[in-house]
């Protein structure tokens, strides 16, 4: 398909081979083998495997995989993609390619509990040197580099507080150093950010989110240039083995064909409730980049064509009892983990416990960090539901 189709069209038919008279409108799902036969068949080692090879092991490559990757790196502007079978396991697969021991990570100091921890918990062990900083100022990351480093790590908006990093002025101060950039823009989605044109190196995407947007499937991503992804998926997806099932990549796929509209609803929605809380009596602070109260957000406007569902709140006391209260009872809200799905979820991300097992920051950023987030943070999905509906659930649980 024409790389210069719309971000809605392309969903929908992005990288679809010359249709065939007997070509199924929706794409078929490659679940019931896990091999192929094919005379030019590789043999036992991914070490010959190429682009042209033909589909062999469904491990190494699947044709509904394909399809989701092909649709999924022309949609980000990117030559390659390499899906996996969670978020968690393309952060991974990216970081332990390229790093090794005596390397020189730098993390965005807020980011995925889960890659926080591979990185200050598991690259450690194996000898990789990690420097966790406020990424919010660029100049914080020039500071970081040091000979030995390798990749800076983003995530923009981070998890949970809804902070910043600007792409373009980060990747420029890289690339001067020759470090490549990674940026997890799960939370922004493909509709709403897109790190390759801005001069990220590498994208990722947790699948199971936005992208998927109905909660019934896991899968990850990592979208680059061809070389480092084909790299990548004979190192770290046929060697590591998280390889996405061909069944959650067509509901993947399936979910992807409708995430342009959602996207717009779920901003919709955000903006609507993200107003609402800001003059609640309850409520202190509300993060959403796409408020003008956000700190940063001319750079969210700049960077960002979607600021998705998800917001962030602080309230003013009781933090701890009111996420009891809110459990018990908000009826349309669900008071659980995760985002990106079509129904609206709320949970309360506590500071102390999260700089205590996730971000492990130094003296300074964790003051920093309780100043934007308080004793905690609660974190608001935004789903689908009718806004008015959302709202009135709110007012009533908050009461």
């Amino acid at each position: 398909m024409n790389k210069d189709l719309a971000d809605s069209t392309n969903t929908l038919h992005g990288a679809r081979k010359t249709r065939a008279n007997d070509e199924p409108v929706t794409p078929a799902v490659t679940v019931a083998t896990s091999f192929f036969t094919h005379p030019d068949s590789i043999g036992f080692s991914a070490s010959d495997l190429t682009d042209d090879s033909p589909f062999f092991y469904t491990r190494w490559g699947n044709p509904t995989i394909d399809l989701l990757e092909r649709r999924l790196a022309l949609l980000q502007k990117g030559e390659a993609a390499v899906a996996f079978a969670s978020g968690m396991a393309a952060a991974s697969a990216l970081l332990f390619w390229k790093l090794k021991a005596g390397d020189h990570l730098i993390l965005s100091n807020v980011c995925y509990a889960g890659v926080a921890e591979l990185a200050h918990e598991t690259l450690r062990k194996f000898g990789v040197e990690v420097t966790t900083v406020d990424a919010s100022d660029p100049q914080n990351i020039a500071r970081a580099i040091t000979p030995k480093t390798q990749l800076v790590h983003l995530e923009t908006p981070g998890n949970p507080i809804l902070r910043l990093a600007d792409i373009s002025a980060i990747a420029e101060i890289a690339h001067k150093h020759g470090v490549e950039v990674s940026v997890d823009a799960t939370i922004a989605s493909p509709i709403g950010l897109k790190p390759l044109t801005l001069g990220a190196d590498y994208e990722i995407h947790s699948l199971t989110k936005y992208v998927c947007g109905h909660g019934d499937a896991l899968g990850g991503v990592v979208i680059g240039k061809k070389e480092s992804i084909g790299a990548i998926r004979k190192d770290s997806l046929i060697h590591l083995g998280a390889a996405l099932h061909p069944l959650a990549a067509w509901l993947i796929l399936r979910g992807l064909e409708t995430l342009s509209p959602r996207m717009l609803l779920h901003e919709s929605n955000a903006r609507r409730v993200a107003e609402f809380l800001e003059k609640h009596p309850r409520v202190d602070k509300v993060y959403w980049p796409g408020l003008p109260s956000h700190p940063q957000y001319e750079l969210a406007r700049r960077q960002m064509k979607n600021f998705s569902g998800l917001l962030a709140f602080t309230v003013k006391k009781d933090g701890e009892s009111l996420a009891r209260q809110l459990a018990d009872r908000l009826k349309v809200i669900s008071y659980a983990v995760s985002l990106g799905k079509t129904m609206s979820l709320l949970f309360r991300v506590p500071t102390e416990d999260i700089l205590r097992t996730s971000f492990h920051m130094n003296d300074r950023d964790a003051d920093a960090y309780r100043k934007w987030a308080g004793d905690g943070v609660f974190r608001l999905s935004v789903g689908l539901e009718d806004a008015d509906d959302l709202i009135a659930d709110l007012d009533q649980a908050l009461k």
